[in-house]
Parts: C-alpha cells; sequence; structure tokens
C-alpha cells in the first residue's frame, strides 16, 4: 500500500480527495500547511506527496525546494486554472507533473498512479538480468536504475523520476533525435496528457542539476523544432 502526503489548506479538497484515494487502496496522509507537512516528512517521507501551491505558513513552492534539498520524492502539484508560471516554475523546481483545479479525483488518481508506476518500471529488473548488466554507462555518465543512481564523472546526481526516465530514454541511443512526443510516451502513461513546455521544463532542471557537478555538461542538445538529442562525452 502506497503512502500519499496530500496537503492543502482547503479541508473540503483533504477529505474528499482522501477519502478517494483510500478507496483506491492508498494510505493517505494529510496536512493543511506546508510546515506542518514538512515536519512529518523529516520523521517518515511518503511515496508521493500532492501540494497545492497557495499555503499558508509555508506555500507548495517552499515545501517543494525544501524536499528537493534531501529527497527525490515524486510530487504533484494542485494549481489554479490561471497560474501557468506557477505550474512551470514548479516543473523547473523538480515537481513531476502538475492538476488544475477544479479537477476530477479521477484524473489525479491516473496521474499519482502513472507516477508510481514508472517509479516501480525504474526499481524493475525486467529482463531478469544480472544486476551489473542493468547499468549504464555513457562516456561520462552511469545510470543504475535497479538502485535509480545516476553519476556523471563519478560524482551523485539526484533525480526525480521524470528527470531520470527522460535522460535515460536519451542516453540509450547517443546521437539520436528523441522528439518532445517520443519522450512524453517514455516520461507519462498515454493517458496523461502533458504539452511540449512540460517536457522542456524537465529538461531545462535536468541540464541544471547536471551542471551542478559539472560546469562544462553539454551532453543534452536541443534541436529547436525537432527535440533532444544525447550526445556521448
Amino acid at each position: 500500500m502506497s503512502r500519499i502526503a496530500l496537503v492543502d489548506d482547503d479541508r473540503n479538497i483533504l477529505t474528499s480527495v482522501s477519502m478517494t484515494l483510500e478507496a483506491e487502496g492508498f494510505e493517505v496522509e494529510t496536512y493543511n500547511d506546508g510546515q506542518s507537512a514538512l515536519d512529518a516528512f523529516t520523521r517518515r517521507m511518503p511515496e508521493l506527496a500532492v501540494l497545492d501551491i497557495k499555503m499558508p505558513r509555508m506555500d507548495g513552492m517552499d515545501l517543494l525546494q525544501r524536499l528537493r534539498l534531501k529527497s527525490a520524492v515524486p510530487v504533484i502539484f494542485l494549481t489554479s486554472k490561471d497560474d501557468e508560471i506557477d505550474e512551470l516554475m514548479g516543473l523547473r523546481m523538480g515537481a513531476d507533473d502538475y492538476v488544475r483545479k477544479p479537477f476530477s479525483q479521477r484524473l489525479l488518481v491516473e496521474r499519482i498512479r502513472s507516477i508510481l508506476r514508472r517509479q516501480e518500471a525504474i526499481a524493475s529488473d525486467e529482463g531478469e538480468a544480472p544486476e551489473e548488466s542493468q547499468i549504464m554507462a555513457r562516456g561520462q555518465l552511469t545510470m543504475d536504475p535497479l538502485r535509480h543512481a545516476v553519476k556523471w564523472k563519478d560524482k551523485d546526481v539526484s533525480l526525480t523520476v521524470t528527470e531520470f526516465l527522460l535522460l535515460q530514454a536519451l542516453a540509450q541511443r547517443p546521437g539520436f533525435v528523441k522528439s518532445r512526443d517520443q519522450l512524453m510516451d517514455v516520461a507519462y502513461d498515454e493517458q496523461v496528457y502533458v504539452d511540449d513546455r512540460t517536457i522542456d521544463s524537465h529538461i531545462k532542471r535536468l541540464r541544471k542539476k547536471m551542471r551542478e557537478v559539472d560546469n562544462d555538461f553539454s551532453a543534452i542538445e536541443t534541436l529547436y523544432g525537432i527535440g533532444y538529442r544525447y550526445n556521448e562525452e
């Protein structure tokens, strides 16, 4: 049973969404502000967090920023329909997805299941091959799906589930271009729609993380109007 943290200052949303998630078999922990959620997360991290952006004491952006200092736990933002800038900022800060209010609870459940499936897929040994064969090395890059571990020039890089899958998809075939549509298929289930800006925001965040360990990182190339390509260094 996956533990989902639901953080929102609207008690009606906390009640109705938690009931829906529990009916779907999830264990749900609810918090009405970011600070109380952060305090609880330091003791026990959930498998996934759903965060409202606008909250008292500590808003969703601040909570995400603090979470990303120590954890790659998947995060879905709840945003208002006019919060386009906040949505993009959230993705650039490391959120995995967002859902706009008012939202279908069924849609939220599908987004949660999609991210958890992707997380499980990273950790699974689908081919039942020896563990060593699951490690992918491309030039200075090393990726270990079983441990959700990434190294660049022997330095650890902490990635979210979405960032890991995008980097893995690009690095599997160096020199080959992946369109945004192809990357969407890698990172999201078919029933989940995202636009080009979502993929671009994830790639921008991914590059930023790689450059934190290597200022000269340039392995991910943008081909404007086409997509992205990994160039082995």
